[in-house]
């Protein structure tokens, strides 16, 4: 850190009228539990900040009449998060176009009140440095509860002041970078809402037999976010499932892939995991992904480790669904993958491709935590989850489906990569910029080029029509 640059506390920050920190209310003036639900106002707390992003669409929310007692840590845009309380230290930058949201009692907002002094995007860049994150690291540990660093604690944090046109700079640089992360986040809800819709389309609402699309009268001119049309049935018989497209048939989960589970091999024995080189996945992974997509995990096992394991390796392209606590995270293992005991793999060597599988998993979740069973927490077990009931389509509407969807896929995939490998220069470069140790126009060029080198394609539009897989968000039922 350039040591010429004054630094000040919170709490003079504050008393000069240049920054707010303030956390959520306690006791009295918190939502109660029955007013969480349909609300206008989302409801922050650490597990909805992930990777400098608020996960808006995933918080809880509360509604008015909470909204009216609530007497601090209303959110702004703008705003950087802070986890404070039990995880401590996730951070996130609030877009300008928000929508409205209040701080749990574990989080604490961090409000830029005069930019002229502070710019609100270079005080982010600064809070993951490693000079602050030192700061609240000597602090969490002070109470004989969970990890806690108080308001107290924080306003006695200080805070690097640059000149302005150094932290505009500074913000700059990293900030194009964060713009980068958050257009591929924003292309792959993108991508997802497409492979989501069309499933729903074809294989829910079966539309393109309810709702036939005219015949093209010119040859399409892209075929990249329209998936090619094939001859659906013109009409629906009735099965032990109700009607369903003449010409498919029912079937079972367990039938059409192979549902196999994990196990944990002794962690007391060396030898299945130092030096392991083999992807372990526990559903705490899962719980981690902004994308549905696995490239990486936390823990590796040998091939000693392996053996432990019934279902060995499983090959990229294997769908995985944790079985319990909680039932749910799905994903697509992008590398060869064992699992633990927390998981249901379905390997798809039997004609259902992983894409499709992904798909049906989500659109018959309901079906799946039906057939939980457990005491202490719910779980599905192997043998409840292979009767689940399924339709399936002709071999060549599954192919077109599979054709469409995988190309998603693998572009979220390739976006999720190019993700890491921005996160990585940006957190390189932040000590960097901070210390001196670079100078701006040489970062500058190397964020340019690391731009350049994972440029990909523009966002994809949405398909228009019923036949063609127009999403239809409040439609239900299951394939």
């Amino acid at each position: 850190m350039s040591a010429d640059w004054p630094r000040l506390t919170v709490a003079e920050l504050e008393e000069q009228g240049t920054i707010l920190v303030v956390d959520g209310n306690h006791g009295q003036y918190r939502p109660l539990p029955h007013e969480f639900g349909e609300g206008r106002y989302a409801y922050i707390r650490a597990t909805d900040m992930d990777g400098g992003l608020v996960l808006f669409d995933a918080a809880a929310r509360i509604n008015d009449t909470a909204f009216k007692r609530i007497r601090k840590g209303v959110g702004a845009p703008g705003d950087v998060l802070f986890s404070h309380k039990g995880t401590v230290g996730k951070l996130a930058l609030v877009p300008m176009d928000a929508p409205l949201y209040v701080c749990s009692p574990q989080t604490t907002l961090w409000r830029t009140l005069d930019e002229t002094n502070l710019d609100r995007r270079y005080l982010y860049c600064y809070m993951r440095s490693q000079e602050f994150i030192e700061q609240w690291f000597a602090r969490k540990g002070e109470t004989d509860m969970a990890d806690y660093v108080s308001l107290t604690a924080q306003r006695e944090l200080t805070v690097a002041l640059p000149p302005l046109p150094e932290q505009r700079a500074i913000a700059r640089v990293l900030g194009g970078l964060d713009d980068k992360i958050e257009l591929n986040r924003r292309m792959n809800r993108t991508l997802e809402d497409l492979a989501r819709g069309v499933f729903r389309s074809w294989f829910v609402d079966f539309d393109p037999v309810l709702r036939p699309a005219p015949a093209p009268t010119a040859a399409p001119t892209s075929t990249r976010t329209h998936p090619p049309h094939p001859r659906f049935p013109t009409r629906l018989v009735d099965s032990p499932l109700g009607p369903i497209p003449e010409g498919w048939r029912v079937s079972t989960i367990g039938q059409e892939v192979t549902v196999v589970g994990g196990s944990t091999p002794s962690t007391d024995e060396p030898k299945f995991w130092e030096g392991g080189n083999h992807c372990w996945v526990t559903p705490r992974d899962l719980s981690r992904l902004t994308d549905p997509v696995v490239i990486d995990c936390e823990r590796r096992i040998t091939g000693a480790g392996l053996t432990q394991i019934s279902s060995g390796l499983m090959p990229r392209g294997t769908v995985l669904l944790s079985s319990r606590a909680p039932i749910g995270y799905l994903a697509i293992a992008d590398v060869p993958v064992a699992v633990n005991q927390g998981f249901i793999g379905l390997k798809c060597d039997k004609g259902l491709p992983g894409v499709f599988a992904l798909r049906w998993c989500e659109e018959n979740m309901e079906e799946v935590l039906s057939r939980a069973g457990g005491t202490t927490f719910a779980e599905i077990s192997k043998a409840a989850f292979r009767p689940i009931p399924m339709v399936v389509p002709t071999a060549e509407v599954i192919e077109a489906f599979a054709r469409a969807a995988q190309g998603w896929h693998d572009q979220i995939v390739a976006n999720v990569r190019q993700t890491r490998q921005l996160a990585a220069l940006r957190d390189a470069l932040l000590p960097q910029l901070l210390s001196g140790e670079i100078r701006l126009h040489e970062a500058d060029r190397a964020v340019d080029a690391a731009l350049r080198s994972t440029a990909t394609s523009t966002p994809p539009e949405r398909p228009a029509r019923p036949g063609a897989g127009t999403v239809h968000a409040g439609a239900k039922g299951g394939a």
